[in-house]
């Protein structure tokens, strides 16, 4: 695979947990973080869990942002918009800024399970408004779980619902989303629609506390096998 996908906030644990995945399938992958040392311990974490050959490095968000295709932002709202602007500078033409933000209350002191909603309408549509012209922004990836994800030996129950305003983007991030074994990709429209998936996080995290389990999944029933591209 020809290509470099960088995780900012990859050492936090739906990150790490994405980045041991996408690992184990064969990409090259850059753990990003704020601190470059913190990121390189991860890269080892990673190393002692998938093997030495797997292709992995640690690196500061920057660095990581200027050296990767597709940047996947993994960090929480409240950061989220000095992020953006703090790799702004490294983030070019043509390149894919996959957003994972979900703005919960609980960037404000509320509850987990209830959900902020941003003046641009979503964390990734806010995104999009501060990256460079000609970065394709997609919003991906709210309904998979750290845990399920750290379980490198465990298939995912669960479809990651894809919004994007370009359709090449988007199925370049469906390949990555169902490299994750049993993962299925959703084309669910434009960016815009990440309003409404983005809000079904704190739904699942209401319902593991209510139902008393770690992970839960989204599948979307009664449409046929999806063809990306």
């Amino acid at each position: 695979m020809d290509r470099t996908v960088a995780i900012i906030g990859g050492t936090g644990s739906q990150g790490f947990g994405l980045a041991l995945r996408w690992l184990k399938a064969g990409e090259h992958v850059i753990i990003g973080s704020r601190f470059r040392e913190k990121a390189q311990a991860k890269a080892d974490e990673a190393r002692k869990i998938l093997g030495r050959g797997i292709k992995v490095e640690g690196s500061s968000n920057d660095e990581a942002a200027g050296k990767a295709d597709i940047i996947v932002l993994t960090v929480p709202f409240e950061v989220q918009l000095s992020i953006v602007k703090r790799i702004r500078p490294y983030l070019s033409d043509g390149k894919i800024l996959v957003d994972v933000t979900v703005p919960l209350a609980s960037s404000i002191g509320g509850d987990p399970w209830k959900i902020l909603y941003p003046w641009d309408g979503s964390a990734a549509e806010q995104a999009a408004r501060y990256v460079p012209r000609g970065v394709r922004v997609v919003s991906a990836f709210h309904t998979i779980s750290s845990d399920i994800l750290s379980d490198i030996d465990s298939e995912v129950d669960c479809d990651v619902l894809i919004c994007g305003d370009d359709d090449e983007a988007k199925r370049i991030v469906a390949e990555l989303a169902e490299e994750i074994p049993g993962v299925r990709a959703v084309d669910c429209g434009p960016l815009e629609n990440s309003r409404l998936t983005e809000s079904l996080a704190p739904l699942m995290i209401y319902l593991c506390k209510s139902y008393g389990v770690k992970t839960v999944g989204i599948r979307i029933t009664g449409i046929p096998t999806i063809r990306w591209g």
